[in-house]
Order: structure tokens, then C-alpha cells, then sequence
């Protein structure tokens, strides 16, 4: 699954094209390493996200392509805040 649909899906971000963005301007980085909104991810991944004047790090759980609301932060286990 792409990063961007991924961080979308989950619900991490409301919208693919903030997502886009924020990926775009190498804001994100999968197992210390800078992303590009294309790139795959796979289960057990490490996110590092920062937006604004917060960081992130959350663990890749599970993929899907359509996640309700409520079951969307399955998708990922939050690491540090």
C-alpha cells in the first residue's frame, strides 16, 4: 500500500493530499529513512511523522484499502508521541 493512502486510510491524516504533501516535503520517514508519497509500505514498518510543531513514530500493524472509523487506528500502534 502507498504511504500516502496508507496515512489516509488510517485516518493519521483527513486527507490524501495532506498526506501527499506532508511525505512530499520529506516530513516522513519509514524505518529512518526519508519517504516519497509512492513508496510501499508493509506491515511491522516504523513511521517517523512530523507536522507542525509534533512528531510521531507509529508501527505499521495491518494494511487495507477501505477501514471504518472506528477500526481505523487497528491499522497502527503508536510508539511515542
Amino acid at each position: 500500500m502507498r504511504l500516502d493512502k496508507f496515512l489516509k486510510v488510517s485516518r493519521i491524516f483527513k486527507r490524501r493530499t495532506i498526506a501527499k504533501e506532508v511525505s512530499k516535503n520529506g516530513r516522513v520517514l519509514i524505518n529512518d529513512r526519508v519517504a516519497k508519497p509512492g513508496t510501499e509500505l508493509k506491515a511491522g514498518d516504523i513511521l517517523e511523522i512530523s507536522y507542525g510543531q509534533k512528531t510521531i513514530k507509529v508501527k505499521v500493524m495491518k494494511l487495507a484499502d477501505h477501514m471504518k472509523k472506528e477500526d481505523a487506528d487497528s491499522m497502527y500502534e503508536l510508539i511515542e508521541e
